[in-house]
């Protein structure tokens, strides 16, 4: 288990700081509630799970050796995180429970959204090029042991965010909080083809 503890410490890191797919299960539950943040946090962690799984099994160094291919996916999640970033912060206030639940992000919207942001491609190659080797643990190991702690971090992202719903109980409150969530959002795209 030692070898392991400094990719665990890794997959922590990297699925506990902010990142698009964390503030957009933060801005889903803190404007339609945790059920609504859930879809998120399966999809975009299932996706970045398929991914570091994807890369360790090969695609790693197919996208290592065409960087291009790098740097459109990078500029492609930049603009998606812009989109959505703009349709949070310019999100209705009130909506009533029949439109929120078709308003909420889904789950298949945040797991393509792994494919296209910088974020969930820097961690699944440095899991390949750092750990899999010094670890000396298979790719599905990996994987799944990313994925078991990538969920409770997620959730606390939700969490968070279903609290701040709770503080925000005017309608202007809830539109400054989608705003910063939503140049956040786009924000953290364009920062990631900078890293």
């Amino acid at each position: 288990m030692t070898p392991l503890l400094p990719f665990l410490l890794f997959a922590f890191v990297a699925s506990i700081t902010p990142g698009p797919t964390n503030l957009l299960a933060m801005s889903n539950s803190a404007r339609f509630g945790w059920r609504a943040s859930l879809p998120i946090v399966w999809g975009g962690c299932l996706a970045s799970t398929a991914l570091v799984l994807a890369v360790g099994l090969g695609l790693g160094s197919t996208l290592l050796a065409s960087p291009e291919l790098a740097h459109v996916l990078g500029y492609a999640g930049a603009l998606w995180l812009s989109y959505l970033g703009w349709q949070i912060a310019r999100a209705p206030v009130e909506l009533d429970a029949t439109l929120a639940a078709e308003r909420a992000v889904s789950g298949w919207t945040a797991a393509s959204l792994q494919l296209i942001n910088p974020k969930p491609w820097t961690v699944a190659l440095a899991v390949v090029s750092v750990f899999m080797a010094s670890a000396g643990a298979p790719a599905w190991l990996l994987a799944l042991l990313f994925l078991l702690i990538a969920v409770p971090c997620m959730l606390l992202w939700a969490w968070l965010g279903l609290q701040a719903g709770r503080w925000l109980h005017s309608p202007r409150g809830l539109r400054r909080f989608n705003q910063l969530m939503g140049v956040l959002l786009a924000g953290s795209g364009w920062l990631g083809l900078l890293a």
